[in-house]
């Protein structure tokens, strides 16, 4: 997936939830609804994530320098764990401090088809942006499963949007639910719960973000398949004894860093081996186009076996 199209998913994410911020703001103000303070609240959390993610997509962007030789495409997954912090302190937990307030000091929702009308605009907005961000995330997933593709993504971008908006949409419902229960059965403390669960669904999002977020900003490797594929490639190549060691790790999301410990033939001359060594990095490179760097470290196995025992 291109960059630009992670740019228009975000955007029409930012722009869906500046207006919906906006609506339900107005709306919790003139209703005194907790539901749906709960749900401008998030709104509005999830517009400034959206500036976030703008932002960090941005960051990531920028060359490499001296401090940085790597560049600064972790930035991006950096800002997308901050994103799922902000989710989890702000939306969730204004939403359940909320509901429980309200829960204790329950009292009745002033004009609630106005919140009807609000939410009937928002599912409108919301579901425009997950749509967009679910045909994004689809062309990007393949014919993997919907959880193993997000695991195998390295592009958060689309998916947090997509989580962000199934969250948004299931908090919209629970607040509607909770709207009509406490007007038809006259439970004014049902409103508080709507809040409650809104907040717990956006902990339950901000968690799983957060966990895809760590392990993309510590470092993450490449899949199965690739490892395998440049495996093939060390060990075709003329002259290869054995290939001592792969490591991969993920810069961004089309920025990987290949480091190859490769045992030649002791009877390899010196200009044989920079031969072999130039044409396993051009090999990696064509066929996996988002491989940056590639390092081959010459050495013998028994070498790379020493080395790699932990010195008492």
């Amino acid at each position: 997936m291109s960059s630009s199209s992670s740019r228009i998913v975000v955007y029409a994410a930012l722009g869906g939830n500046l207006a919906i911020a906006a609506s339900k703001f107005g709306a919790a103000a003139y209703t005194g609804s907790s539901a749906m303070l709960s749900e401008a609240v998030h709104s509005l959390v999830d517009s400034g994530n959206q500036l976030l993610m703008l932002f960090g997509m941005r960051q990531a962007r920028r060359p490499a320098t001296p401090e940085h030789p790597f560049g600064h495409g972790l930035l991006l997954y950096f800002w997308t764990f901050v994103v799922a912090v902000l989710i989890f302190g702000l939306g969730a937990g204004v939403s359940i401090l909320e509901g429980i307030d309200k829960i204790r000091h329950p009292h009745p929702v002033e004009s609630p088809i106005v919140n009807y009308i609000v939410l009937g605009l928002s599912m409108l907005f919301e579901g425009t942006s997950w749509v967009i961000a679910l045909r994004e995330f689809r062309e990007q997933k393949g014919s993997r499963p919907f959880i193993a593709a997000v695991r195998a993504s390295k592009d958060p971008t689309v998916f947090t949007v997509l989580f962000e908006d199934t969250a948004a949409l299931i908090g919209l419902l629970i607040a509607l639910l909770g709207l009509l229960g406490a007007e038809f059965l006259q439970i004014p403390m049902l409103d508080g719960v709507a809040s409650l669960l809104i907040g717990l669904v956006l902990a339950i999002t901000a968690a799983f973000l957060a966990r895809e977020s760590k392990s993309l900003i510590t470092g993450e490797s490449v899949g199965p398949e690739m490892r395998a594929s440049i495996t093939d490639i060390v060990r075709s190549e003329p002259g290869v004894q054995h290939s001592n060691e792969i490591l991969t790790m993920y810069f961004g999301p089309h920025d990987i860093l290949v480091a190859i410990s490769v045992d030649f033939d002791d009877a390899a001359s010196a200009e044989q081996v920079e031969a072999a060594v130039s044409r396993i990095e051009r090999k990696i490179r064509e066929r996996h186009v988002d491989v940056r760097r590639v390092f081959v470290e010459v050495q013998s196995r028994e070498a790379h076996r020493r080395a790699a025992v932990p010195q008492a």
